[in-house]
């Protein structure tokens, strides 16, 4: 529309004011508001003004300091203000935003945002073992090179060998499976074990539970000192007693001391500093 079309129009709207206003007041008030509102001179347009606003949302999205995998979509874009990095030789105890837990393997990392409470996505390289909080609302998703494992609220471990082949093995709970590019979709349930490699998924069988049949009680010690890192420390008249028991290779380690406190009737001390189980 061209300025003298814009000024008709615009005069019919400002005429239609209430009828106690005569015609003239109309016609003086239009002369005055015209006059003062819409100069003879135009503005010139500047472009520079739509080159500042894209320099300022380029710079807006490069602070964000987004993480995309090699095809950015919706699902698989994992925000990177926060990553955890586990460079030590044991294993390093995470707890995320949303209370659920990580146990991170030594030379693994993962990522995820500030939002991590709505929006449950992380990305992982390397090994770690996931103990999800439940949360219906806001699923829990790891993604591991091309494959995404989805959850609600379980315990799994996801690992990635030197050969890029992905392993994860669900203790408790249920996941699914998808890898990128497929439509097919796996639902894992406890003690499946899915893997894919060489662009082949599959899922078999694994064991998740350690058994200890009329060992020593002492083999129990060496079992936790490898697998939650506390040297164990017995009394000698308990060492060679036996014991028969199947234990989830996930256990909390509390749950075992507890257990083992209560059958031989013995109480137990943590020392955090020495890394140290202390039973008498």
């Amino acid at each position: 529309m061209d300025q003298e079309k814009f000024d008709e129009e615009f005069k019919k709207l400002w005429k239609e004011s209430p009828l106690s206003h005569s015609e003239d007041e109309k016609e003086a008030s239009w002369e005055q508001f015209h006059s003062i509102t819409f100069s003879k001179k135009k503005r010139k347009f500047k472009p520079w003004h739509l080159y500042a606003a894209a320099s300022v949302l380029l710079f807006a999205l490069i602070g964000t300091g987004f993480y995309f995998t090699e095809n950015p979509s919706a699902e698989n874009v994992v925000l990177s203000e926060n990553v955890i990095e586990n460079k030590t030789s044991t294993i390093k105890y995470v707890v995320l935003p949303d209370s659920s837990k990580v146990e991170l393997a030594p030379n693994s990392k993962i990522i995820y945002g500030n939002d991590f409470a709505l929006n449950r996505k992380i990305q992982m390289d390397g090994e770690a073992y996931f103990k999800v909080k439940k949360d219906k609302q806001h699923p829990f998703q790891v993604f591991c090179d091309e494959t995404t494992t989805t959850v609600l609220g379980t315990s799994f471990i996801v690992k990635e060998s030197k050969n890029e082949e992905i392993t994860v093995e669900l203790f408790e709970g249920s996941v699914q499976m998808n890898v990128k590019g497929q439509n097919q979709k796996w639902i894992l349930k406890p003690g499946e074990k899915f893997t894919y490699g060489n662009q082949t998924a599959s899922v078999s069988e694994f064991s998740r539970f350690v058994d200890f049949d009329n060992e020593n009680l002492s083999a129990i010690s060496h079992y936790i000192e490898e697998n939650y890192g506390y040297k164990v420390v017995l009394p000698k008249e308990n060492q060679n007693q036996k014991i028969t028991i199947r234990i989830n290779r996930k256990e909390d380690l509390k749950t075992i001391l507890q257990l083992l406190s209560e059958m031989y009737n013995l109480n137990f001390e943590i020392n955090e500093d020495l890394k140290q189980i202390t039973f008498q």
